[in-house]
């Protein structure tokens, strides 16, 4: 298999992932721990910017998610013009990769902007079911303080 044979997501696949992005973006702005989760595969693994590898959902939210999440504001991702998505043949597996904005906060309060970019591998047992999240890696751009300490 080539990769030409991924590359042609059905629309309903793009939108699929694009609406999946939208909320958790949504859900990342507001603190929402809880329906965060629904949106993942229980045995969800990921990198990102406090944790070398975190595996499972649990570890997921304890140690990246709730040691970032309340020290940043204005998170979103900017699905409308910097999304990609590529899906498997049979449509049970797709990859999105998207960037995203946020303010970060210096230790002395004072705001600066925070992008990066998420790359997410998603998981479904059928066509028509919604897509979970079973890898994640939220990273920032290169230059961007890695620490942002709340407002």
């Amino acid at each position: 298999m080539t990769i030409s044979t991924w590359a042609n997501a059905a629309a309903e696949d793009q939108a699929a992932i694009k609406d999946w992005f939208d909320q958790w973006g949504a859900m990342v702005a507001t603190r929402r721990f809880e329906d965060a989760r629904a949106l993942f595969h229980p045995d969800a693994i990921g990198f990102g910017t406090w944790m070398d590898l975190v595996e499972g959902l649990d570890q997921l939210e304890s140690k990246q998610w709730r040691s970032i999440w309340g020290t940043i504001k204005d998170f979103h991702h900017e699905t409308d013009v910097r999304l990609k998505v590529i899906v498997s043949p049979d449509r049970l597996m797709a990859n999105g990769l998207v960037t995203w904005t946020s303010t970060g906060f210096n230790e002395d309060g004072s705001a600066y902007e925070r992008p990066g970019r998420t790359t997410g591998t998603f998981v479904r047992a059928a066509v028509g079911d919604p897509w979970l999240a079973i890898h994640t890696h939220v990273s920032l751009f290169r230059g961007v303080p890695q620490k942002s300490f709340g407002s």
